[in-house]
C-alpha cells in the first residue's frame, strides 16, 4: 500500500473513532456504564463484523476493512462470500487476519434454500454433497478456516418428517467423514420459517441439537443465529444452555428488523454476559443490517451499540 493510501486509511479509522466517541460518551453519561477509555479497547467477546459492514469508513477493499475493524476493538470477522472470492484474495484476507491475531467466523459452504437435498435418500444428492464437501476442504486447506456453514435445504411435503430426519442424519454422516479428518467443522444453521424462510427443513435449535447428537461427530455442530431463534422459538438463554454442547458459532441480529443490537426486543447485554460467563471463545458473527443504512453515522451507531451491550459487569 502506498503512503497516500495508508494515510487515507489512518484518517478514516481515526475519524470513525472520533465519530463514534460522542455517541458512546453520551451513552456513558446517561448510564454510567461505558468509560471514554473503552472507545477503541478490545471487546470482551469476539464480535465479528462482516467484511463490508463499515464500507462508508473503510471502502470496499477487504484488507482495509479488516484494519478498520481491528482498530475499533473487534477481534474477528466473517465473510459469507469467501468461497466466491479468488484464491489469491482468500489467502490475502487470512494472512491479514493472522497478522493481527483475529479470528474468522464460519464461511458459507452450502446454503441453497430453494432445493431439497439433505432430506432425500438419493445417491445423486449424496454424490453432490460429497463433491461440495471436498471443495470446502480445499478452501479450508488454502485459508485455514475451520468452520463451514451449511443449510439443510427444503423439506419434502410428500415424506414423513421422521424419514427426512433420518435421511439428513445419514447424509451428514457422509459429509463429516470428509470434513472431520481435515479438521473442519460443519455448522448447521436453523432458519426461522415465520418471517424469512418458510419451507426449510431445519428451523429450530432443539431440532438441530437432536440431529447433531445423532450424527455424533465433533465435525457436526450448530451455528445459533439468535435473530432466527428469537423469531422461531425465543427462550434464547435457556435454549443456549440446553444445546450448549453442540453450539460452535453464533450469529447476531435484533428482532424485529434484523439490525444491530439495541434496535429491537432482544436483551443482548444479558446474552453477552451469559456467553462470557460460559467462557465462550468462538465468533459472534454480526449478520445483520444497519438501522441507519448507508451512512457513517449509522456505522458508528453499530459500534456504539456493541460497546453498550459489551459493558456488562464481570
Amino acid at each position: 500500500m502506498n503512503n497516500s493510501r495508508r494515510d487515507f486509511i489512518k484518517k478514516a479509522t481515526t475519524g470513525a473513532a472520533i465519530l463514534a466517541a460522542p455517541a458512546i460518551l453520551g451513552s456513558a453519561k446517561a448510564s454510567g456504564q461505558v468509560r471514554a477509555a473503552d472507545a477503541v479497547a478490545p471487546f470482551k467477546l469476539k464480535y465479528a463484523p462482516s467484511l463490508g459492514m463499515f464500507r462508508q469508513h473503510a471502502g470496499q477493499d477487504p484488507i482495509d476493512n479488516i484494519k478498520f475493524i481491528h482498530d475499533q476493538g473487534f477481534r474477528a470477522v466473517f465473510d459469507n462470500s469467501l468461497m466466491r472470492r479468488e484464491p489469491a484474495v482468500q489467502e490475502k484476507i487470512m494472512n491479514e487476519l493472522n497478522r493481527l491475531g483475529m479470528d474468522f467466523g464460519p464461511y458459507v459452504l452450502r446454503a441453497d434454500s430453494g432445493k431439497q437435498d439433505f432430506v432425500l435418500n438419493s445417491q445423486e444428492v449424496r454424490d453432490m454433497l460429497i463433491a461440495q464437501m471436498k471443495e470446502g476442504v480445499e478452501v479450508s486447506k488454502r485459508t485455514g478456516a475451520k468452520q463451514a456453514l451449511i443449510v439443510l435445504g427444503r423439506y419434502d411435503m410428500r415424506l414423513h418428517m421422521d424419514y427426512q430426519t433420518a435421511n439428513a442424519i445419514d447424509n451428514l454422516r457422509y459429509c463429516v467423514d470428509i470434513m472431520e479428518p481435515a479438521g473442519v467443522t460443519l455448522v448447521l444453521e436453523p432458519l426461522n420459517h415465520h418471517t424469512n424462510h418458510p419451507g426449510l427443513f431445519l428451523k429450530g435449535i432443539p431440532q438441530a441439537y437432536a440431529i447433531c447428537r445423532a450424527v455424533n461427530s465433533p465435525a457436526c455442530k450448530i451455528v445459533n443465529d439468535l435473530y432466527h431463534q428469537q423469531v422461531s422459538e425465543g427462550n434464547l438463554i435457556p435454549n443456549l444452555e440446553m444445546a450448549w454442547s453442540e453450539i460452535a458459532a453464533i450469529h447476531l441480529g435484533d428482532n424485529p428488523g434484523r439490525n444491530e443490537p439495541t434496535t429491537g426486543e432482544i436483551n443482548y447485554k444479558n446474552i453477552f454476559k451469559f456467553l462470557y460467563n460460559k467462557k465462550y471463545d468462538g465468533t459472534l458473527c454480526m449478520e445483520h443490517g444497519i438501522s441507519q443504512r448507508g451512512t457513517k453515522e449509522g456505522e458508528a451507531r453499530v459500534i456504539q451499540a456493541y460497546r453498550e451491550c459489551d459493558s456488562f459487569e464481570v
